[in-house]
């Protein structure tokens, strides 16, 4: 009886230990995980970045890109033309507008853009 009783004791133990092993490489594997996606998203948000860049100089590009500005944040840039200024977001795929671009689009749209000049240091 003594014997069982050690041994369902030593089987408890190692139950236990077991759980607690798993329950580790769980947490381990899943933080792992959002550490790759993380990466994967970032390494995306980059190479977006990277693309906007060149897109003034490809030949679907409507304007001449040598008048282009880029800005990369909140909009990619801005395209100086003689009759007017065009903001400008390249978009690829499925990708949509964040909230603050299509704010920035609307307030195109209703004339709240303004062109203001500031002149620093003089008297």
């Amino acid at each position: 009886m003594e014997t069982v009783a050690v041994v369902l004791g030593v089987a408890l133990v190692v139950a236990v230990l077991l759980v607690w092993l798993f329950y580790e490489l769980w947490k381990r594997t899943r933080a792992d995980l959002r550490t790759a996606r993380s990466g994967s998203q970032s390494m995306s948000t980059r190479y977006g970045q990277m693309t906007e860049q060149f897109m003034p100089f490809l030949n679907d590009y409507p304007w001449d890109p040598e008048r282009f500005r880029f800005i990369g944040s909140p909009i990619d840039g801005i395209q100086f033309e003689d009759d007017r200024v065009i903001i400008v977001e390249f978009k690829t795929g499925g990708s949509a507008l964040t909230a603050t671009q299509r704010r920035i689009r609307d307030q195109v749209k209703a004339g709240q853009v303004e062109f203001t000049e500031l002149r620093i240091g003089s008297k």
